[in-house]
Parts: C-alpha cells; sequence; structure tokens
C-alpha cells in the first residue's frame, strides 16, 4: 500500500513568517521616523548650555520641538515674539524666540507644537530661521 505525502503547514514556518513580518513593520516605522524628520542632520538646542552663557552660542543653528506658551510681543518691521516651552535636561524650560516676518501666514497659538529651525543670533536670542507644526 502507498503512503500519502503530508501537505499540512509545519509550525516552524508559520513563527519564522509572523517574525519577519513584524520585523520589516519595526524597521519600516523606524525608517520612516528617522528621514520623516526635517531638520535631522541639525543638532538638537542643549537648553541648560543654552541658560548658562546664550552669548557662547551665536551664530550656531540648531533644532528644537516646541509648545507655544505665550505671545509676548510684535513689532511689524521684526515679527512676533513668542514663549516657548522646551524639554530639556532639567525638565522643561521656557525660552524667548523671535519669529520673523516671513512666518507671518502661519496662525501661531498658544498650545501648539513646533518643529523649528533655530539660529542664535545677536545678544542670545533665538531667531526662528524654519518652523513646521508637529
Amino acid at each position: 500500500m502507498a503512503r500519502r505525502a503530508s501537505s499540512s503547514l509545519n509550525p516552524l514556518w508559520i513563527v519564522v513568517t509572523i517574525v519577519l513580518i513584524v520585523l520589516a513593520i519595526v524597521g519600516g516605522r523606524f525608517l520612516f521616523q528617522g528621514v520623516s524628520d526635517p531638520y535631522r542632520t541639525i543638532p538638537a538646542l542643549e537648553v541648560q548650555m543654552y541658560l548658562e552663557n546664550s552669548n557662547s552660542l551665536r551664530g550656531n543653528v540648531y533644532k528644537v520641538t516646541a509648545t507655544v506658551a505665550n505671545a509676548l510681543a510684535w513689532s511689524p518691521l521684526e515679527g512676533r515674539l513668542f514663549s516657548i516651552e522646551v524639554a530639556g535636561s532639567g525638565g522643561t524650560e521656557i525660552l524667548p524666540v523671535l519669529v520673523p516676518i516671513q512666518f507671518n501666514h502661519l496662525n501661531i497659538q498658544k498650545g501648539q507644537q513646533f518643529q523649528m529651525q533655530i539660529e542664535v543670533v545677536e545678544k542670545g536670542i533665538l531667531k526662528a530661521r524654519d518652523l513646521r507644526k508637529a
């Protein structure tokens, strides 16, 4: 009498397939997050260093992810001054940032989160070079 071939799936192949699918999803998400950061080549602002001596950072460009705390001032020639909340090594810190008039088309409101490319200009003032809603 002839034997019939077994056509059932090996459980090992099912486990290997599931593991490969999970690894592909995790790897894709990691790659997408790294590529989707518009400022990935710019170093993050070290808040404590800025608070200790902002003049030493003049001329440097940094990235910051911040939440708008308040609108402080407005000038038709310079732009708008905001206070932002930035997470630092010592907790959340409040920093001022000048948003130039070229960004007047953006509706910036309290509580909104932004990714910013900022430059430390004269007298240690933070000036936004580019910003996007996070």
